[in-house]
């Protein structure tokens, strides 16, 4: 339930942190989805990729005043499901600090990768040149997002698991203190 939970937490930071501009990127979506991945089976994963996808509709048409084509959003829709694979892959059967570490930085880094490709890559996103000169200013231009990103995923995931650990041992210790007590 809890990754459900966290899963609409990151769909809710877009439109509280929109326009991304301002914060640049700094959303709960790629922990809320490696975490998901992690813990719900793998045929769970459609309602994640459904509520995302509502939701670039509605913050594209309602809150950015776009037009929204589906086709521009494919490599974004297909990234969902991968960092939900990452989650699943990495975290899903043991977690530690370091694969978490992986993850955290493994999904915001193809992220970055693939979805700033594409927009160098599109005739109808891109405003750099098609060259390898174009490509490398269109990586640059993305790093405080791509910063950012790591940051968040960082922080989303490093709580999702953090807190319930730490709710766990205190639970624990209150129940060593009244067997003590008694």
């Amino acid at each position: 339930m809890f990754a459900y939970v966290l899963v609409l937490l990151g769909v809710a930071s877009r439109y509280l942190m929109a326009p991304h501009v301002a914060w640049l990127n700094f959303t709960a979506v790629g922990g809320s989805l490696l975490y998901f991945g992690a813990r719900r089976s793998r045929r769970e994963m459609l309602a994640p990729l459904a509520v995302l996808m509502a939701s670039d509709y509605c913050l594209t048409t309602y809150f950015y005043g776009y037009a929204f084509h589906w086709q521009d959003y494919v490599v974004t829709w297909g990234w969902y499901v991968a960092a939900m694979a990452l989650g699943w892959i990495l975290l899903g059967k043991r977690v530690s600090f370091m694969r978490g570490a992986v993850a955290a930085l493994l999904g915001p880094t193809s992220f970055f990768v693939v979805s700033n490709f594409v927009v160098w890559a599109s005739a109808s996103f891109s405003n750099y040149p098609h060259t390898l000169a174009g490509l490398a200013t269109c990586y640059v231009a993305a790093i405080p997002f791509y910063r950012n990103d790591l940051i968040s995923t960082a922080i989303t995931l490093g709580a999702a698991y953090a807190v319930p650990a730490l709710v766990r041992r205190m639970h624990e210790g209150r129940a060593q203190e009244a067997l003590a007590g008694k």
